[in-house]
């Protein structure tokens, strides 16, 4: 029997509420039956360990997380305790750590889920979007000047290497082929014109390797007007980091909202461990009122299956989470009333 070691990140606000039912989900579909077995390493840290020790992880973290097979992340963030930038910077240590470079994020508007947009279903929107998550803003490179006066200056450079682009190309016209056929890169090579022509030519360099994908080019501006006006259109999307970061909260909302959108940071190699999270962040405003929505996180728990690889537990649950959905029940951002656990409970009993 395949066992396999999964660190549990809950991390802060709803992240624990939603992490604890994807475990739940995860632990139900494993065993003798199943042919494998999940092994958990809970790991504390966030803000509260942050209380604690003063740090928001300790110092061998990504020692501890390097031998599991994979994470599992719920979310970071508690804005009234620490900025942003510092419960953010273990994970950019983490996907950089690990080369987790592929950011899969897909987008699908489910049966019963109330969509956003005017004469769009099921059928008109189902693509994922790649974002490229080892470079670009996540070198952090730059500094700020004379901090806090008038006459300040902060620089901030994206960082882009023809590798980088290459293989996230790669990986968007191997997925592209899997599915529809169509891979869509997002760049803004006519306003910035030394990292996005690069993108332009390694996309011209690799589109004769790929004649069963059609590929095509659009800015970021426009592609974003396109994600709203025409999302039938879209199969697979590859976009640089920020881009990428920014199109992926928009198809989360054209698929039924951010409660219901998975994620993974994935290393294609598997040399490091991949990492499995919800789009969604730790939402402190609803945080212990026990009605975040966990499908985000029971389905980024499917997308850790498949990635093992146990397609077949990851469908299972798949098909119990449509089925919820399709028969109209739900937590309050999808105008149900279930509370967190209470969807978590409808999900098991369709297992």
């Amino acid at each position: 029997m395949n066992r396999y070691r999964i660190a549990v990140y809950p991390g802060d606000g709803i992240g624990g509420e939603v992490t604890e039912q994807a475990v739940r989900v995860l632990q139900r579909v494993a065993g003798p039956a199943a042919g494998f077995e999940l092994q958990w390493h809970h790991v504390p840290w966030g803000v509260e360990f942050w209380k604690r020790s003063g740090q928001v992880v300790p110092d061998d973290f990504l020692e501890q997380l390097r031998p599991c097979d994979a994470i599992l992340l719920g979310a970071v963030g508690w804005p009234d305790l620490l900025p942003d930038h510092v419960t953010l910077a273990p994970l950019v240590r983490i996907r950089q750590a690990f080369d987790q470079y592929a950011c899969v994020r897909p987008a699908r508007l489910l049966p019963g889920v109330p969509g956003v947009l005017a004469n769009k279903g099921p059928e008109q929107i189902d693509l994922v979007v790649i974002r490229e998550n080892s470079e670009g803003e996540y070198v952090n490179a730059g500094g700020r000047l004379r901090p806090g006066r008038d006459d300040e200056v902060a620089i901030q450079t994206a960082i882009h290497t023809r590798r980088g682009v290459r293989r996230i190309l790669r990986y968007g016209f191997d997925l592209a082929g899997r599915r529809r056929g169509q891979l869509t890169m997002v760049t803004k090579s006519n306003a910035m014109g030394h990292a996005y022509v690069m993108w332009d030519e390694v996309l011209e360099e690799l589109r004769g390797e790929y004649p069963g994908v059609r590929a095509d080019r659009q800015h970021c501006d426009a592609a974003a007007m396109n994600l709203v006006r025409c999302p039938e259109r879209f199969d697979v999307i590859v976009a640089s980091n920020l881009f990428g970061d920014l199109l992926t909260d928009l198809a989360g909302i054209l698929a039924g909202g951010l409660g219901l959108a998975p994620s993974t940071n994935t290393n294609p190699e598997r040399t490091f461990p991949s990492m499995f999270e919800p789009v969604h962040g730790s939402a402190p405003d609803i945080a212990g009122q026990g009605i975040a929505n966990p499908v985000a996180a029971i389905l980024s728990g499917a997308m850790l299956l498949d990635h093992l690889p146990q397609p077949a537990a990851a469908a299972r649950i798949r098909e119990a989470v449509e089925r919820v959905l399709a028969e109209g029940l739900g937590t309050p951002d999808l105008g149900g009333r279930l509370s967190t656990s209470e969807m978590g409970d409808a999900i098991m009993a369709r297992l």
